[in-house]
């Protein structure tokens, strides 16, 4: 026997994209469910980026989840460049009209967001396995799902699928519809996260000979340190001391010197990739986040240019059931993915920008130098990455 659910927006993936998009419809009395193959504490043990846009900030505070992100939250105004052992600083509010970023991990955001739906009896559903799309083309599109040996229907009027880049949502719109690209980088991230007051209080990006390298942060005493690494390297080929001394050889030495080691509390390869998937909607299933499209977290917008989704798609919602009016959600594909793509441009820049390429030609190297350069010596130059950095208008 199956049981069933009615709602008006069914929401695929319990990540922060899914958790934020369904706290925004319920302060606007949307009815919505969320479906999570995982548990809580699953979702919340995944570690992942920590800087948010200006933009992102505040849907936060729109959806009533930004106080502890306020009061914890780092406030960055700027970020370093290191290259080759020369620090550079740009100044992201100076060239941005007073506008930062906000340090804060997307664990602790998750947790809050989780929170925030407990207060209003949110309908999340974790555990929620084998789910399936139904008539998505149509105009009464439904879900089905497992947990332990019942079988529910989600009725709904909308699907939201912002269940990642492995999940089902983008897997049921047809092969002759889709079109994806992709673009697959020779080289992964090695981070690791401890309990160590950071070496800066601001982020450094480093460029050297030996490799790419960031330091970043989760508070006053929670680092996270990344280095390149070659995607044939794997977590058991560095231990802690290694990755502390590569990482040292990577930074300027006054800078190296100050850094505080310590026992990594996670530690994890990453490799990176681009990709996105065209349309995002198909029917009524419309994809939001890693679902659509991925980035390197080089230029720190994957999170970001999901929550982009999440704003496009909440007020298209908003405007459909209380003014009658279904042009946002018309428009969202075409809409979403232009954003996206300015945020691929900057990121793929970034990290062609800043990494080492195995096998590259001596004139893409020196054209690499010589783009650094520029940016370096150039205020217009600054600008243009400093307004991509703190996010730009949805």
């Amino acid at each position: 026997m199956t049981n069933t659910i009615r709602t008006k927006v069914a929401i695929i993936g319990g990540g922060p994209s899914g958790l934020m998009l369904s706290q925004l419809l319920d302060l606007k009395g949307i009815d919505n469910v969320v479906l999570e193959k995982h548990t809580r504490d699953y979702v919340l043990s995944r570690i992942r980026a920590g800087v948010l846009e200006h933009g992102f900030a505040e849907l936060m505070r729109e959806a009533q989840c930004g106080e502890r992100m306020d009061a914890e939250g780092e406030i960055h105004d700027g970020f370093f460049i290191n290259d080759n052992g020369q620090m550079h600083r740009i100044d992201l509010a100076g060239h941005t009209g007073g506008n930062s970023v906000v340090v804060y991990g997307q664990t602790e955001l998750t947790r809050d967001l989780y929170d925030a739906r407990e207060k209003m009896d949110g309908k999340v559903i974790h555990e929620a396995l084998d789910v399936a799309i139904h008539d998505a083309k149509t105009d009464a599109p439904w879900l089905t799902y497992r947990q332990g040996d019942e079988t529910f229907r989600v009725d709904c009027d909308f699907i939201i699928g912002a269940d990642g880049f492995h999940g089902v949502s983008r897997k049921s719109i047809p092969r002759d519809v889709l079109k994806e690209y992709e673009k697959v980088y020779p080289f992964g991230w090695l981070g690791v996260l401890s309990r160590t007051k950071p070496v800066s209080p601001e982020l450094i990006y480093s460029r050297t000979e030996r490799g790419f390298s960031l330091c970043s942060l989760r508070s006053q005493v929670l680092s996270r340190y990344y280095i390149q690494v070659p995607l044939t390297d794997s977590v058991e080929d560095w231990s802690d001391e290694a990755f502390w001394d590569e990482l040292k050889r990577r930074l300027p030495d006054d800078v190296a010197a100050k850094l505080e080691t310590g026992p990594s509390i996670e530690k994890s390869i990453a490799p990176l990739r681009s990709f996105v998937a065209e349309p995002m909607r198909w029917g009524n299933l419309f994809l939001a986040g890693d679902a659509a499209h991925i980035v390197p977290p080089t230029g720190a917008r994957g999170l970001n240019s999901a929550a982009s989704d999440i704003y496009y798609l909440y007020h298209g919602m908003v405007d459909h059931y209380l003014n009658g009016d279904s042009t946002g959600l018309e428009e969202y594909s075409a809409k979403a993915l232009a954003r996206v793509w300015k945020a691929q441009r900057f990121s793929w820049w970034m990290t062609t920008m800043l990494h080492n390429f195995p096998d590259r030609p001596d004139y893409d190297r020196k054209l690499q130098e010589v783009e650094l350069a520029y940016l370096l010596s150039s205020e217009a130059a600054q600008e243009s990455l400093s307004e991509n950095y703190v996010g730009l208008p949805f």
